[in-house]
């Protein structure tokens, strides 16, 4: 048994974060949306391991991978000695701010489930989606939604259909750690309140002079960054001066659902 999964990149449109929590978190407050950017998982039921391979070198195959212990959880949720072979065909840059491992971990979740003629309700995936990561509840539903907590509440908001273009400049990564302890070292400085949509955005433009220059150029990050994503109608003429140094995606538009059966 086999299925294709499409697992969209969510970027997040507004990013609120509160003081940090005694259980290491920070409470968010977010509007995230889905885009057409896609990775594709190709699942394939097996009776023995997970085997995890992809087309990225950027990360890794083995049980450190979020996707790896997406299946791990399913299985042992499920109480079945299953395993299974997970191809990740990724498209998502990785360590970006676009929710790439997130996508892929409840991509995971929900092929298997399918595969298996649906044997755990949703509210049971949301469970495990809550176990694996910040941002895996909101990428298994998808489209616009308002989220909270540590992003793991989900409210589901009409959908909005909008174009957008998403850049990233290439070899620089950002990991949510150092983007929410800089954000922790601005709070304890004192070095004023953040004005910017993206909380993390203010608390890391300082740092890098490419985060700056897009922003500066009228992008918004998503997320933790270094990606970062503006309206079609305000895409500046030539977009920038060096795109052999950024990553650029675009011709995308927001999408009204999270992971589901590729064509």
């Amino acid at each position: 048994m086999k299925i294709k999964v499409k697992t969209p990149a969510k970027i997040n449109l507004s990013l609120g974060v509160g003081p940090l929590r005694e259980d290491g978190f920070h409470d968010i407050e977010s509007l995230m949306q889905s885009v057409s950017l896609f990775d594709y998982l190709t699942i394939e039921l097996r009776c023995d391991k997970i085997i995890l391979e992809g087309t990225s070198s950027e990360i890794p195959y083995d049980e450190s991978n979020i996707a790896f212990r997406a299946a791990k959880l399913f299985f042992e949720t499920l109480g079945k000695d299953y395993g299974a072979k997970i191809h990740i065909e990724k498209n998502i840059p990785v360590c970006a701010g676009l929710a790439g491992g997130s996508t892929n971990a409840a991509g995971v979740l929900w092929g298997l489930n399918k595969i298996l003629d649906e044997p755990l309700a949703t509210h049971d995936l949301h469970k495990m989606c809550t176990k694996l990561g910040s941002d895996v509840n909101f990428c298994l539903i998808g489209g616009r939604a308002h989220c909270f907590g540590r992003g793991e509440n989900v409210i589901p908001l009409p959908f909005e259909e909008f174009p957008l273009t998403i850049i990233k400049p290439k070899n620089l990564t950002i990991t949510a750690k150092e983007a929410y302890a800089k954000f922790d070292e601005l709070n304890k400085s004192g070095r004023g309140t953040s004005n910017l949509p993206n909380d993390l955005e203010f608390a890391l433009i300082q740092y890098y002079r490419e985060l700056k220059s897009l922003h500066e150029l009228g992008f918004q990050m998503s997320g933790s960054g270094p990606s970062f994503f503006i309206m079609q109608d305000k895409l500046p003429e030539g977009l920038i001066k060096t795109p052999k140094n950024y990553d650029i995606f675009e011709g995308l538009t927001s999408v009204p659902c999270g992971v589901c059966e590729s064509d």
